[in-house]
C-alpha cells in the first residue's frame, strides 16, 4: 500500500513498517530528515519525478515523499478488549467511511491511548492514502480489528467485559454523565445518518453531546475526540483518588 507526507512516513519508518521510500527532488529539511531515518533503518531510498509521485498518491499533498508499507497492526475484538495496560478504550466505526475521518479518529484515539479501533470490512475507508495522512501516522500504531458485521462485534465486546456507548444527539444522556473508567467502546456513526437502528439497539448507553448552537451535531472525528479524552479525564481523576 502507498502512504505519503512527512508525518505517516515518518512513524511508518519509526514503526518498522516500509519497505520502500520515494522522494521527489527537494531541499526540505524535513524530506532530508526521512531519508535519514530510511537509512539508518536500512530501508531502500528512490528518488522520482514529481510527476511520478503524484501519481503514486493520486493526487494528494504528499509533501514530496511517499513510502510502500508492508501493511498496518492487526488484531482481535479479544486483543482489543484486553489491553495490557488498563481498561479498554476502543472506538467502533459503524458506517464511517470519509478517509479523513478515520484518519482523525485514529489520531485523537492514539493520543488518548486507546486501545484499538474497529470497523466493518465492507464499509471502511482504506487505511493508506488520505487516511494515512489524516492521523499523521498513528494508523502505524493504533491495532485495528476488522469485522464482518458491527452489531454482533459489539455483542462480543460486551461477553469480553467491554462496556458499549453509541454517540447519538438524540439521547437523553451526556456523554459526561456515563462511567468511562469501565472497559469501554465508544461507537459512532456516519454523518448525517449517525448509528444505523440494529447498531444502536446494540449499545448499553447511548450519549450526546450538548449543542448550544445552531447546528445539530459535530464532525465525527470530533465527537469522538470530545468522548475519549473524557474518558481519558475521568480514569486520571480516578487514578490521582487512590
Amino acid at each position: 500500500m502507498i502512504i505519503y507526507g512527512l508525518n505517516p512516513i515518518l512513524e511508518a519508518l519509526r514503526a518498522g513498517r516500509l519497505d520502500e521510500v520515494l522522494v521527489a527532488e527537494s531541499r526540505s529539511e524535513r524530506v532530508r530528515q526521512v531519508i535519514e531515518l530510511a537509512r539508518q533503518r536500512r530501508v531502500p531510498v528512490r528518488t522520482v519525478d514529481a510527476d511520478t509521485l503524484r501519481h503514486l498518491t493520486k493526487g494528494g499533498v504528499h509533501q514530496g515523499v511517499a513510502g510502500r508499507s508492508r501493511g498496518l497492526p492487526e488484531a482481535s475484538l479479544q486483543e482489543l478488549a484486553r489491553p495490557a495496560d488498563g481498561a479498554a478504550l476502543i472506538v467502533v466505526l459503524d458506517g464511517v467511511e470519509d478517509p479523513h475521518n478515520v484518519g482523525a479518529i485514529l489520531r485523537s484515539l492514539h493520543a488518548a491511548g486507546g486501545s484499538g479501533l474497529v470497523r466493518q470490512t465492507r464499509h471502511a475507508a482504506p487505511l493508506d492514502g488520505a487516511a494515512a495522512k489524516a492521523s499523521a501516522g498513528a494508523v502505524h500504531h493504533v491495532p485495528v480489528a476488522d469485522v464482518v458485521n458491527v452489531a454482533r462485534a459489539l455483542e462480543e465486546l460486551k461477553e469480553a467485559g467491554v462496556w458499549t456507548v453509541g454517540l447519538d444527539a438524540a439521547a437523553e444522556t451526556r456523554y459526561d454523565e456515563i462511567d468511562l473508567t469501565l472497559p469501554t467502546a465508544v461507537v459512532v456513526g456516519a454523518e448525517g445518518s449517525g448509528l444505523r437502528r440494529l447498531v444502536r439497539e446494540r449499545c448499553d448507553r447511548l450519549a450526546a453531546i450538548p449543542m448550544r448552537g445552531q447546528l445539530g451535531s459535530l464532525n465525527v472525528s470530533v465527537a469522538a475526540a470530545i468522548v475519549l479524552f473524557e474518558a481519558v479525564r475521568q480514569r486520571n481523576r480516578g487514578r490521582q483518588g487512590q
